[in-house]
């Protein structure tokens, strides 16, 4: 088998070697065992089941969410000679009985179906008939109801275990925090499985949060020295993602939107375009993103807050998958973090998931208002632990972090004297001296604080309070009235044990460019990329599929920078299996033979 796996991830995908991750998966897998993986985005998670479904043979159900992933995966599989196929309801009705009998027939080794397809008593019946070798579940973060996006028709993925007993599982995803992780393997397997979580650092992404004053010019901002790149800007609404495209085009920028809201075709146009041209913005909504690999990605800038650390995980690794340095930056302020409450309570889910989300959105604060190492902040969510990354604004600029030990302890004296049951708004305006009805009815204007904090503003004192609430010093009552109470860090800072830090509230101003400058690439090669980029976008046209799927950029980079003239020489290159040598080996040749030509 192992000579299997390595034969079959050179002749058909055409790689010569697993990348980290990979080789343990797909080796469970193969064997037989039920296995769950936790893999960065950009990792090749796909690959981890698609090598064992093809060493094992018979029939792999791929379990998916989106339509456009399904299409775009069995358009890849199928030029690489594969016999892949989907049936789901954006096919005429004919086109879904015409594969199915194909799947009958045993004509089909690896279908892609959603989870409100196949969880049909008829599907699994006639399912149950066929040599069912494997069940691979994408995305696995949409079963747990605490998941990044829940999808109820998800949950029934539980009888799986039932239906196929004794026929291993994956279980794939890019991020799953500890509840969702117990979660999935509580109710998608049967066994005990491999549980293979590979690290969530993505240390060529240099991590920046910035308070929001006004997004559209922070934006500008921070693309004025980014003209030519490419990146997706995420916003919290519709309206929102369209009105920041049209600012872009005014700008003179070429941005597009996408969001649930387009037709079909649209959003499909706009995507090609996005995954096939040079230095092209995609504004968008979180509906954007699922199973995009497009390698050069420099920058995601959020716009609004997203719902959650792993919802923003998931966004920013959209970024620099091609290694290089790339950018995530996110614009923050109060007014998002009450819409993203609100959410939470208008959500049908019951009070115990409200009290979690609530929780998760507390986590994504502290990340926001990290006073020290952004990328410890983030990979402690994921249970990492990790030194100072040196490639997070709070690193860059250490200087913007103050000893704040002393309005600490005055913010600390106020909320222990008024029993620790009132919120931040409340405990501001005794240490502004403001006398409020509510601060003179509880007798709070007699304090000995009372007016203490005057010589910072009402904004100073939020951002402390807040970075406090970041900084483990003090714990927000989510399930209650919403009150600040002091945590044993809070009450060794009031007894001198320790001091608290806390980053300074800064301005917008124009991020410098803190990545380095990339390397000079030969300027010949430059030029045959964009004629193979050209011919390979054509050669798409004629097969009505995404550009990416005839060849990924990588591939053409590496065939830029190898030449290859002969169909030898051809295989060689990165991602050239078997299948795609014969399709295509002799348009490129040609392509690059026309262009050593003309030198």
């Amino acid at each position: 088998d192992c000579l299997d796996q390595f034969a079959i991830l050179k002749s058909v995908f055409g790689y010569d070697n697993f990348r980290p991750g990979q080789e343990d998966v797909v080796a469970g897998l193969i064997a037989g065992r039920d296995v769950f993986a936790v893999m960065p985005t950009g990792s090749g998670k796909s690959l981890c089941y698609q090598v064992p479904a093809l060493v094992r043979g018979g029939l792999t159900i791929v379990v998916s969410p989106l339509v456009a992933l399904m299409k775009d995966q069995v358009s890849a599989l199928q030029l690489l000679g594969v016999a892949a196929a989907s049936i789901n309801s954006s096919m005429p009705r004919e086109d879904n009985v015409e594969v199915w009998k194909q799947v009958a027939s045993g004509a089909i080794s690896i279908l892609y179906l959603s989870p409100e397809r196949l969880m049909t008593e008829r599907m699994i019946t006639a399912l149950q008939r066929l040599d069912v070798q494997m069940v691979a579940v994408d995305e696995a973060h949409c079963i747990s109801q605490w998941g990044a996006s829940f999808r109820p028709e998800y949950d029934a993925l539980q009888n799986l275990k039932t239906a196929f007993p004794g026929i291993p599982i994956g279980a794939f995803t890019a991020t799953a925090d500890h509840a969702t992780r117990d979660d999935i393997i509580r109710k998608i397997f049967p066994r005990k499985p491999d549980v293979y979580i590979a690290g969530f650092d993505r240390p060529n992404i240099n991590l920046s949060v910035e308070r929001k004053n006004n997004a559209g010019k922070q934006l500008l901002d921070f693309l004025e020295d980014r003209k030519n790149e490419s990146g997706i800007v995420y916003t919290l609404s519709r309206k929102s993602a369209e009105e920041t495209a049209k600012d872009l085009v005014a700008a003179g920028y070429r941005a597009l939107p996408y969001h649930a809201g387009l037709t079909a075709e649209i959003r499909a146009d706009n995507q090609n375009i996005f995954m096939t041209e040079k230095a092209v913005i995609i504004c968008a909504t979180i509906a954007f993103g699922m199973g995009i690999d497009k390698p050069d990605v420099r920058f995601v800038f959020h716009a609004d807050l997203p719902g959650s650390l792993d919802a923003y995980y998931q966004e920013i690794g959209r970024a620099g998958r091609d290694g290089e340095a790339a950018d995530a930056f996110m614009v923050f302020g109060m007014q998002d973090v009450a819409m993203r409450r609100r959410f939470i309570a208008e959500e049908n889910g019951g009070e115990d998931r409200k009290r979690r989300e609530n929780r998760r959105l507390d986590a994504l604060i502290a990340y926001c208002d990290a006073p020290d190492c952004r990328r410890q902040s983030l990979l402690s969510y994921f249970g990492e632990a990790s030194e100072p990354c040196g490639n997070c604004d709070c690193c860059l600029d250490p200087s913007a972090s103050v000893n704040g030990t002393s309005d600490a302890k005055l913010a600390l004296q106020t909320i222990l004297q008024t029993g620790e049951r009132y919120g931040p708004a409340h405990i501001v305006d005794l240490l502004l001296g403001e006398a409020s009805d509510k601060a003179v009815n509880a007798g709070h204007t007699q304090l000995a604080t009372f007016g203490q904090g005057k010589q910072r503003k009402r904004q100073a004192w939020s951002d402390i309070l807040r970075q406090m609430q970041g900084g483990g010093v003090l714990l927000l009552d989510v399930a209650g009235h919403g009150g600040l109470s002091i945590t044993a860090k809070g009450r060794a800072i009031m007894q001198g044990e320790q001091e608290f830090f806390h980053r300074a509230s800064k301005q917008s101003h124009k991020q410098q460019k803190l990545k380095a400058a990339a390397p000079a690439s030969n300027p010949q090669s430059e030029d045959l990329l964009a004629r193979l980029k050209k011919l390979r976008f054509s050669l798409a046209r004629q097969r009505k599929a995404p550009a990416y799927v005839i060849f990924s950029d990588r591939t053409l980079i590496d065939m830029a920078n190898k030449m290859p003239l002969t169909t030898m020489d051809f295989a060689e290159v990165h991602g050239v299996g078997a299948a795609k040598l014969e399709q295509f080996a002799k348009p490129f040749l040609q392509e690059i033979g026309e262009f050593v030509a003309s030198q």
